[in-house]
């Protein structure tokens, strides 16, 4: 990775560019830097996937030409650092790390994942051409309310899914689903630090299949590319971080966006727990995100587990 003024100075130009076209001088008089270092910072944006023209007004971004860094950083409205790797161990690994060096709230991007992990530990097969990106949050809520966090991920993530012009949809608690067969197209894993009153840091991890071939994903997976076409990644997650970081800030609308999209609600399902098996109606559900099931016995609340849609009696 490069060097920490060299990404200061690029995420400066990003956003003095975010508000239109500036020359060479200008920008070199802002940033306190030469011509010659705007230019190979500028350069290095380019290499970084932002479509940069020179005119005779000046520098001016046209669009994105890859996946990158600078590419998902402009235009971003929310305020997360963005780590960019083309290929990583773990995006969740890393966000943890930086969590507990006590960096600030980050994104952290990757095309490829070599050992990425689901929900119970299970790998998560994470090819190229996907997008993996672990939020690192700095949340002032007790630890008992972070399950708000993967439900905003999930709206969060459908809505992106959406923005492609493809119809998704969440199964119960954490899995987006496109297609008349409802496949699984992204899965969410959450992890946190803190006491028992308050959360230290919660790293909130996206795997999104997008391009990936369809060889190097699991059986049952979908890739978006199938149903949207070609899809630009870099505005894709652009969109995923910016609706959650909306929906954090107004935990109230988390639950309403969430039934809006569930595919579970109104469903016959099966839960399976550590302790048992429950089937019944997915009827509601309810803070911090436990899910109702409405059984031959009553009304059961089940706070996790994994979630199997039945086929109407």
């Amino acid at each position: 990775m490069d060097s920490e003024p060299g990404r200061t100075t690029r995420r400066r130009i990003i956003e003095q560019l975010g508000d239109g076209p500036a020359t060479g001088p200008e920008l070199a008089a802002s940033l306190d830097i030469s011509r010659s270092a705007v230019w190979k910072q500028v350069e290095a944006l380019r290499a970084d996937g932002l479509a940069i023209r020179s005119d005779t007004e000046g520098y001016r971004v046209e669009g994105t030409t890859g996946f990158g860094a600078s590419s998902v950083a402009f235009g971003l409205e929310a305020a997360f650092e963005v780590e960019f790797h083309d290929r990583i161990e773990s995006t969740n690994r890393r966000a943890r790390a930086l969590g507990a060096e006590e960096r600030p709230e980050t994104a952290v991007i990757a095309g490829e994942q070599t050992a990425g992990r689901g929900r119970l530990d299970r790998q998560w097969r994470s090819p190229p051409g996907g997008v993996y990106v672990s939020l690192l949050c700095r949340p002032d809520l007790p630890a008992a309310e972070v399950p708000l966090y993967t439900l905003a991920a999930a709206v969060a993530t459908t809505r992106a899914v959406r923005s492609v012009g493809v119809m998704a949809g969440i199964k119960w608690p954490n899995d987006v689903l496109i297609g008349e067969d409802q496949q699984k197209v992204a899965g969410i894993l959450t992890e946190m630090r803190g006491e028992a009153d308050r959360a230290s840091w919660v790293v909130v991890g996206v795997g999104l299949n997008v391009g990936a071939k369809a060889s190097e994903l699991p059986h049952g997976a979908a890739r978006l590319a199938s149903y949207a076409g070609p899809v630009d990644r870099a505005v894709l997650t652009r969109h995923l971080i910016d609706e959650f970081d909306s929906l954090r800030a107004t935990p109230a609308s988390v639950l309403p966006a969430w039934r809006e999209l569930a595919l579970t609600l109104g469903r016959r399902v099966r839960v399976q727990t550590p302790r048992e098996t429950i089937v019944g109606e997915a009827v509601d559900i309810e803070l911090p995100g436990q899910l109702v099931v409405r059984t031959e016995q009553g009304h059961r609340r089940i706070p996790a587990g994994d979630c199997e849609h039945l086929r109407p009696d």
